[in-house]
Parts: structure tokens; C-alpha cells; sequence
């Protein structure tokens, strides 16, 4: 895994006032255990995977207190597992990355949030928004107000964390409602300290099981029961949230001094806000600021009754509130309205940005020009600016395929393969192939959902007069593509070509196990091959092939477009997460060194004499470590290729120069260390006959 937390999780265990320090998603898990959670399950996604980390390492603790843990194939699954919730008075919490993966598991909530819960249902969010984000930029608040779903979205420090996970359980049970969760990357990783409580078993759980099933059918999804729970939902569970959010004082009100002004801002967002208030002389270093503020842990439902209260009396109140549409701000104006609260201006979008993250700069400007102040922020950016000036501008650093990936190579073959071919279209997929859209290859014209770029692709290929192409990766495949993809177009007898990348795990996440990945812990099922899913669908030619093979995944491609065979091919190319790959084997080598043992590494480099210094070579790879110098022949002024330390001997280069017919300058070279006999007789007789060795 990327994150382990095989040490940290033994803070899981702490007690009644022991002190907690740690990271934000660990405090999160050990909020649960002290809520006396009886399942929890959940699908890998930022910012929320190392949550997924936490829990497979921590299964003992759970086990001893009955919590049933579920590694859910998708984010559906992991929301109808709080079914478990509706007719039994079970905690149950799943988390996924949202806004995709709640879209996902919107079928699930939707059917959720109307049968109602009797046991504390919690959807832990990774609220992967802003310029750090790695998906489309959406808000989970629109999907909170449509299925009435109450959204948390908590004040990024542990304590406030903590409490909201806690009081999310009882918010939920008292309303009969599941509750969200919402967690900002920040939030995720933020580290700090809080008072522990000790670890709940649940009353019924795997140690202490159910004593009989409960059946009522008002609790099923099916008219006319529907009708009776929308009609419950708004008139029974929405007066009863509002009213546990009022006595537990779920939001916050900060007082200061300027009565006459004031702020309302997302709970997430308090931090930035005060941040910029402090850099303005209105707030000090212990976070008493001199403007009154409005922070709401609770951003749906809002308490009509605490806006009113807060804007009463106030000239001016700025809303705070990341994302479009303006949910908040909206509200609040419509509140203030009904309730006749007059001579109140509320201001927020167009003072800040109407999308995008509110990062510190952002929420400072706004701030700045909410309250006058715009010479005091043009004196804090133009500090900002010179200190910009020492440090040097920060080169731009776009994603990319990590060195040795072996997904690189599949999109040099396509390249390859071009050549022959012609350009022809490819539907991409959610994945870290998806950076092939990116240079050196600029392949894959449309993105449209984990597993569904086959599903992406079944009105694009009839409507070419040859075949397209579609990748897929095996987080992929078992997510959604087997079904939504590969089923449909068995089914449909579509004529494309889909290629998987088999690279093991759930790489882009933290190379979490997939049921096709190469080796299992002890709780997972294992020999889960994806060919065999394929044929048991009915597909009837497949190809595996080795990655890093370029000439042979070239040939594959090509054989696949010109094949007679009507009906779906699928290339299935190999190759393992080079991330996982050298995390297994660094630690056998560092051991090996160690007590003497003989070790070889494989290494790459550049002809200097023989490289024509087109650079065509790193034009179809883009790996990091291939890079230019300066060329050492005085008579040459062309920069010659040259492969820098940090290459893993994946060969692709070299692999890349034969198959396209380019310059013969690749060299492959094995670093011996702790030689023995053989070695130094070698050694010595290369550099006898050849008056140079390579060391």
C-alpha cells in the first residue's frame, strides 16, 4: 500500500482521557470505534483511501470488538451495505471519494435516505474539490438537499472532527437519516491532538449477532410506501434535525467585537477565513477574531432560527461558501426574507469567486474587498511577490506516469502502431492510464466514468468505418467495466477493441488490492483472473501480452484491428505497478547488501557517440529519467539523450528504439555488487580486452 499505518493504528486502542495525536483519517476511524460502530466498508478514492489503509491494518482491534470491515467492489456497494441500518439498530459507516462516488452509490442513497434508519447510518466524503482535486468539480451539497441527507462538513481541526463523527451517529438516529460526512483533502491529512474516550462494542454486531430478522414494510422502497416516507422525510425527520442541531449546538458562533459585520462560512472553510482576517490585523495568532462568525459544521439542513439570530442587527454579512451554485448564500437571503430580518446586506459571490477552491489567497481578496481593505492585501501580495522573486518562479509540474510504469509502454505501442494504422479513436477511462491524454502521446479523445470507457464507446465505433479503441484499467474492469462495458458489448455485438491494463492493484489510489492483484492478504479471496471473466461472458479472442514488449503490444494492436473476428477483442496487457513493484524488492535488496550477498541491478544508459540527437527517443517514452545534457563532442552542438540516476532497468527505452527503428545508442548495463569469482574473472578479462569496463 502507499500509507501504512501498521504502528499508528495501535492509537486506535487508547482510552478514556489519553491524549490522541496523529493524522486527520485516523482520527476519523478512532472516532468510530468511541461511537460503537458495528460495520464499516467503503471504496478507495481521494482523499479518503488512506481510510480503506487504516482499517485493513487495524482488522485485529476490530475484530475484538466485532466490527465487521467490508472492502466493497465499488462506491454502491459500499452504500447498500447501510441497509444493514434500516431495520436493525446497527452503527454502520462506509466512506468513498465523492462527487463521482457518490453518483455512483446514488441509487443505494437515494433508497436510503427514504426507507430511513434506525441504527446511525454515517457516508464518510472525500470532498475532492478545488486545483488539488483529481476529478470533475462538483459539490456533494446538491446531493445532500435532493435525497435530504444531512451534510456535515466539519471545522478542520481533530477535536471538532472527532466530535462531528460521533455526533453524525446521533444526528442520524434521532432524525432516522443518514448523515454525510464531508472531508476536504486538508481535513484528510491534517495532524493534531485530542482527548480520547474508550472504544464501544455495539450492542448487536459478528461477536453478539442479531437475534431474529424485523420486517416492516413501511421501511421497503416501494409504493405506497414511498409516499408516506417523502411525506415523513420533510415533515417528521427534517423538524426533528433541525431541533437536534439547535440543542447540541452543532454549529459554532464566534463573537467579536464589530458588531455591525459578519461572516458565514462553511465549517471547512473557517481556517482560511480566519487566516485572512489574521493577515489583516482583525483576528490574533489564537484565532479571536474581532468580526463576529457564523461557522456551519452543519451546511444542510441550515437552522433558520441561528441565521436570523446571527444577521439581526448587522449591516453587512459576507458568505463563505467554496463551489457553486450558491446553496448557502441563497438560503440564508431566502431566510432572512421569510423571516423579515431587513436591513441586512448579504454579500458572497462576486466579492469571491463564483467557483473554485477559496485557497488562503482567494479568501483573503475577498475578505479584502468585503471590508474595505484592499490597500492592506495589495501590501500582503506585493510581500508575497518579493519573496516569490527570491525563491524563484516554481516550475510547472503536470502529472504524469511514474518512472518504469507499465502502462507507458502500451501508449508508445499505440504510437507505433499509428504508423500502420492511422490515427484512429480511443475512449479513455478513470485511471492512471488516463495521463496517456497528456504529452508525449496525447491519446484518449473522451473520459467518461470509472470502468465505462467500453460503455463510452458503443455509438463512437459504429459510427467509424474501422475500429476503435478503448482502455480500461483492472480497478476498472472490477468496478463497473465487466458489466456496464464488457457485458453490453458481448451482448451488443460491438466490433471494437478494448485493451486492460493489468497492472495488479488500485494504483491511482494507493495500490490498494484488486481481485486480480497479485497476491492477496489472509482476508481476501485469491485465483480471481480477469481472463476468466472474460470468457465467461462470452468473449471470444483475447490476448495477454507483456507491457514492456513494445514490438509484440504493437503487433497485437495491429493483429486486432485487421482480425476477421467479429465481436469484441480484448488485449489484456501485463504488467505490474512499477511503484508496488519496487517497494517489495527495495527492502530484499537493502537485505542482501547487507549481509554480503551477491545483488545485480539493471541499468540504462545512452551511447553519447552514437546518439543523432533528434530525441525522438524521448518523444515516444516521456519517462522522467530520460532526459538531455549537453553533448561532450566540441563539433556537436545538439543536446544527446542521456537516462539519469533513479531509472528502474524497466528497458522501455531501449524496447522503444528497436521497435520503432531509431538510433542504436541504448545500452543495457548490469551493476554487480558484491561480486564473486566469476564476476571479478569477467571483469578482469573485459577490461584486458577491451581496455574499458563497465563498474
Amino acid at each position: 500500500m502507499e500509507r501504512s499505518f501498521k504502528e499508528e493504528v495501535a492509537k486506535l486502542t487508547l482510552g478514556e482521557g489519553e491524549e490522541f495525536r496523529g493524522e486527520g483519517i485516523l482520527a476519523v476511524t478512532k472516532a468510530l470505534l468511541q461511537s460503537g460502530v458495528a460495520y464499516v466498508g467503503g471504496y478507495q478514492g481521494a482523499p479518503v483511501s488512506h481510510m480503506m489503509d487504516v482499517l485493513n491494518d487495524a482488522r485485529e482491534i476490530l475484530d475484538a470488538l466485532g466490527v465487521h470491515v467490508e472492502t466493497n467492489a465499488s462506491e454502491a456497494g459500499a452504500a447498500a451495505m447501510l441497509g444493514a441500518s434500516i431495520n436493525y439498530p446497527l452503527r454502520g459507516a462506509v466512506t468513498f471519494k465523492s462527487t463521482v462516488g457518490t453518483n455512483v452509490a446514488s441509487d443505494a442513497l437515494s433508497n436510503l435516505a427514504s426507507a430511513g434508519v434506525k441504527g446511525g447510518a454515517l457516508i464518510v466524503l472525500g470532498e475532492d474539490y478545488g486545483e488539488g482535486a483529481s476529478i470533475i468539480q462538483e459539490r456533494s451539497h446538491a446531493f445532500a438537499m435532493k435525497s435530504q441527507i444531512w451534510l456535515l462538513d466539519p471545522r478542520p481541526n481533530l477535536p471538532k472532527i472527532v466530535e462531528m463523527v460521533e455526533r453524525g451517529f446521533e444526528l442520524s438516529e434521532a432524525s432516522s437519516t443518514p448523515v454525510m460526512l464531508e472531508l476536504r483533502i486538508r481535513a484528510c491529512h491534517v495532524h493534531g491532538s485530542f482527548v480520547a474516550k474508550k472504544n464501544l462494542r455495539s450492542s448487536q454486531s459478528k461477536n453478539n449477532p442479531i437475534p431474529g430478522p424485523d420486517f416492516d414494510f413501511d421501511r421497503i422502497s416501494l409504493p405506497p410506501a414511498t409516499y408516506a416516507q417523502e411525506k415523513h422525510k420533510v415533515e417528521v425527520r427534517w423538524p426533528a434535525a433541525i431541533a437536534f442541531i439547535k440543542k447540541n449546538e452543532l454549529n459554532e458562533v464566534f463573537a467579536g467585537e464589530m458588531s455591525d459585520t459578519g461572516i458565514v462560512c462553511q465549517g471547512g472553510m473557517y481556517n482560511a477565513t480566519l487566516r485572512a482576517l489574521q493577515l489583516v490585523g482583525l483576528a490574533d495568532a489564537f484565532g479571536a477574531a474581532r468580526i463576529p462568525i457564523y461557522c456551519l459544521n452543519v451546511t444542510y439542513p441550515l437552522v433558520p432560527e441561528e441565521i436570523t439570530a446571527f444577521c439581526r442587527g448587522k449591516k453587512s454579512v459576507l458568505v463563505v461558501e467554496e463551489g457553486q451554485p450558491a446553496y448557502i448564500e441563497d438560503a440564508i437571503r431566502a431566510t432572512l426574507h421569510r423571516h423579515e430580518v431587513g436591513g441586512v446586506r448579504v454579500l458572497g459571490k462576486g466579492l469571491l469567486p463564483v467557483a473554485g477552491e477559496y485557497t488562503g489567497e482567494v479568501v483573503l481578496a475577498g475578505i479584502g474587498r468585503f471590508l474595505n481593505l484592499q490597500s492592506e492585501v495589495d501590501a500582503i501580495r506585493k510581500l508575497k511577490g518579493k519573496a516569490a522573486e527570491l525563491l524563484g518562479a516554481v516550475p510547472a509540474r503536470p502529472p504524469g506516469f511514474c518512472v518504469g510504469c507499465p502502462e507507458r509502454p502500451v501508449f508508445a505501442a499505440m504510437k507505433i502502431a499509428e504508423k500502420e494504422t492511422g490515427p484512429f479513436h480511443v475512449s479513455a477511462d478513470i485511471g492512471c492510464h488516463t495521463f496517456s491524454t497528456l504529452p508525449p502521446f496525447n491519446i484518449g479523445h473522451t473520459v467518461l466514468g470509472y470502468g465505462l470507457g467500453l460503455a463510452s464507446n458503443s455509438a463512437v465505433q459504429p459510427m467509424f468505418g474501422r475500429r476503435t479503441v478503448t482502455m480500461m484499467g483492472d480497478g476498472g474492469f472490477w468496478h463497473n467495466g465487466l458489466t456496464s462495458g464488457i457485458a453490453n458489448a458481448v451482448f451488443n455485438r460491438d466490433d471494437g477493441i478494448l485493451v486492460i491494463m493489468k497492472n495488479g492493484y488500485s494504483s491511482a489510489t494507493g495500490t490498494q488490492e484488486l481481485p486480480s492483484s497479485p497476491q492477496h492478504s489472509e482476508f481476501k479471496a485469491g485465483d480471481m483472473a480477469i481472463e476468466r471473466a472474460l470468457a465467461g461472458v462470452g468473449v471470444g479472442w483475447v490476448k495477454t501480452v507483456d507491457n514492456y514488449r513494445v514490438g509484440e503490444v504493437a503487433k497485437t494492436l495491429k493483429e486486432a484491428m485487421r482480425s476477421d473476428y467479429k465481436g469484441l477483442k480484448v488485449i489484456v496487457a501485463e504488467g505490474e505497478c512499477q511503484l508496488e513493484r519496487q517497494r517489495k524488492l527495495r527492502p530484499l535488496i537493502s537485505r542482501s547488501l547487507a549481509e554480503g550477498k551477491r545483488t545485480v541491478r539493471v541499468k540504462y544508459g545512452v551511447d553519447e557517440d552514437t546518439c543523432t540527437g533528434d530525441h525522438s527517443c524521448i518523444r515516444l517514452s516521456g519517462c522522467p529519467t530520460l532526459t538531455v545534457k549537453d553533448n561532450p563532442d566540441p563539433l556537436r552542438r545538439d543536446p544527446v539523450a542521456t537516462v539519469i540516476e533513479g531509472c528502474v532497468g524497466c528497458g522501455l527505452c531501449g524496447e522503444n528504439a528497436h521497435a520503432a527503428v531509431l538510433c542504436p545508442s541504448f545500452y543495457r548495463a548490469e551493476v554487480v555488487q558484491n561480486p564473486n569469482i566469476v564476476d571479478r574473472l569477467f571483469f578482469f578479462l573485459r577490461d584486458l580486452f577491451s581496455g574499458t569496463a563497465v563498474h
